[in-house]
């Protein structure tokens, strides 16, 4: 699957993109793998305990998560899933 970074997360990873190969089944079990990989920077933007932050969007396929089952939302091998920080404005 292709993953996206932006903003904030882009410069936590240093990466802009990534293609991720391993065997991932939900977003809960991807967001967990990457807080791994990228430590505890990346945890405090993409986890709040086991549950997904309220200061990041995660979509996949260009859907958000949070409509569509959130951490248990189930992860295919050619997914694009995109992660970038909850913005506001005004």
């Amino acid at each position: 699957m292709k993953i996206l970074f932006f903003a904030t997360l882009r410069e936590i990873t240093h990466e802009k993109e990534i293609r991720w190969t391993v065997p991932t089944a939900t977003v809960g079990q991807l967001l967990h793998a990457l807080c791994d990989r990228y430590g505890p920077e990346f945890r405090k933007w993409a986890l709040d305990g086991d549950d997904l932050s309220d200061i990041i969007i995660v979509l996949v396929n260009g859907r958000d998560v949070r409509h569509a089952g959130g951490m248990d939302m189930p992860l295919l091998p050619d997914d694009k899933v995109a992660i970038f920080p909850m913005v506001a404005g005004g």
